[in-house]
C-alpha cells in the first residue's frame, strides 16, 4: 500500500455529508499498521538529525517530546478502540488539506520514507481525534516559552511566527496564540 494513498482517501470524505472521528480512525489505523519499527527507528533518528540544530539547553526536551508524541502516537493510534461518534468539522479538514499533502511533496518520491505518512497519522490524530495541539502541553520554545493549556484553551507563544508559512503545521493546530507575546 502506497502511504500517499492516505490523502485519496481522506480526500473522498469531504463529499459526505458528515464524518465521525471513528471514520477517520479507521483510515488512521489501516496507515499506521503500514508502518513498521523499522520506519519508528528511522522517523526517530530523522529528528534526531533535526534536532542537532536545536540550541543545546532546548535539544534533549525537544527529542524527549517529540519521539514521545510523534513516534509512539502510532502505537497509541492503532490501540485506540474508543467508541467516539462526535463528527469533524469536514470545513476545516478540507482547509488545511494542502497541509497534508504537502507534507508528502516536500519528501520528495522516496516510497520507502514513511515519515510524511507518520507526520500526516500523528497530525490527524491529536488534532481531530484528541482535540489537542499538535505540540504538545509543555512543549518548550527558546525565551523558556511552554504550550499551556488554560480553562480548557490552548495556548501556543509561536503560533503567529509561521503565519507567513504556508506550509507550517501551525495552521492545523487548534492551539491559539499565546497573548501578549
Amino acid at each position: 500500500m502506497d502511504p500517499e494513498q492516505i490523502l485519496t482517501e481522506l480526500r473522498e470524505i469531504f463529499s459526505q455529508d458528515s464524518f465521525t472521528k471513528n471514520d477517520l480512525m479507521v483510515i488512521l489505523k489501516k496507515y499506521a499498521s503500514i508502518i513498521s519499527v523499522y520506519d519508528l527507528m528511522m522517523a526517530s533518528v530523522r529528528m534526531r538529525e533535526e534536532g542537532k540544530y536545536i540550541q543545546s539547553q532546548y535539544r534533549e526536551k525537544y527529542l524527549e517530546i517529540y519521539i514521545k508524541y510523534f513516534i509512539m502516537r502510532m502505537k497509541e493510534v492503532i490501540e485506540n478502540n474508543d467508541d467516539m461518534n462526535e463528527k469533524i468539522d469536514l470545513d476545516t479538514l478540507e482547509d488545511s488539506f494542502h497541509l497534508l499533502e504537502s507534507t508528502f511533496e516536500n519528501e520528495g518520491n522516496d516510497k520507502e520514507d514513511k515519515f510524511p505518512l507518520i507526520y500526516v497519522i500523528t497530525s490527524l490524530y491529536t488534532t481531530f481525534v484528541l482535540e489537542e495541539p499538535i505540540h504538545p502541553v509543555g512543549s518548550e520554545f527558546p525565551g523558556s516559552l511552554k504550550v499551556t493549556e488554560e480553562n480548557g484553551v490552548f495556548y501556543c507563544p509561536v503560533k503567529e511566527n509561521q503565519e507567513n508559512n504556508p506550509n507550517a503545521i501551525c495552521h492545523l493546530c487548534l492551539a491559539e496564540q499565546t497573548p501578549n507575546i
